[in-house]
């Protein structure tokens, strides 16, 4: 299956419909908590937007390009063993980077890694074991590594185009993310739909996700630089 049959797929029914109304759903969910959270509390901090409009702003945007693939992974439930260590790999990686990196550059480097690994292995996990217990340990892996190097790079970029290196490693994660959406496609044509989630579990992770890194970011520790 070529990429454009893959791009052809995006308009149908099935789970590959799915993936661009995931996308629409996990923002608008993402803005509509963060505006709730704006009006009663976040506006009367000082400086609120400039010091973290931009970090969560990518927040938002990270969690609706993971939770896609979550969803088209849990939609086919198995993979074959190399398959599965590859979705393990790559949610786990993706899912701990990002968050790292945005706590990183708001809370420090260790409470970024904390964050950032949390969340990835959480994820790598859940979506490994669709081939076992190497898709697991795949996942374990990815997301105690791009935890701790997502809160490094912030660190590391934090007096050098910090907010520039972060729409970057944006950008080569949507990438990423897109290429593993089409290998599951390829590797499931075959294969019959086992699970179909409603928008609901779209819009609980978006929110929890979405509130878990505002509360955090916001009122949680800091390392002594950012103090």
């Amino acid at each position: 299956m070529t990429f454009k049959d893959f791009t052809k797929s995006l308009g149908n029914g099935e789970a590959e419909g799915e993936l661009a109304k995931t996308v629409f759903f996990s923002l608008v969910s993402s803005l509509i908590v963060f505006g709730i959270l704006y009006y009663f509390r976040l506006r009367y901090i000082a400086d609120f937007i400039p010091k973290y409009g931009f970090f969560l702003l990518l927040a938002i945007i990270g969690y609706a390009m993971i939770i896609p693939s979550v969803r088209y992974v849990r939609a086919y439930r198995e993979f074959a063993c190399m398959s599965g260590m590859m979705i393990g790999m790559t949610i786990g990686m993706i899912a701990s980077f990002l968050p790292g990196y945005i706590i990183g550059a708001t809370n420090g480097m260790f409470w970024g890694s904390v964050f950032g690994m949390a969340v990835g292995i959480g994820f790598g996990v859940w979506n490994g074991k669709c081939c076992g217990v190497m898709g697991v340990m795949e996942g374990a892996m990815a997301g105690f590594m791009g935890g701790i190097m997502g809160a490094m790079t912030a660190l590391m970029m934090f007096n050098d185009n910090l907010r520039a290196a972060g729409v970057i490693v944006f950008a080569v994660s949507g990438f990423i993310l897109i290429g593993l959406n089409y290998m599951i496609y390829n590797e499931t044509r075959e294969a019959g739909r086992k699970h179909d989630d409603s928008e609901l579990f779209t819009i609980f992770w978006s929110f929890a996700l979405t509130i878990i890194t505002v509360i955090f970011m916001v009122y949680g520790p800091r390392s002594v630089l950012f103090s």
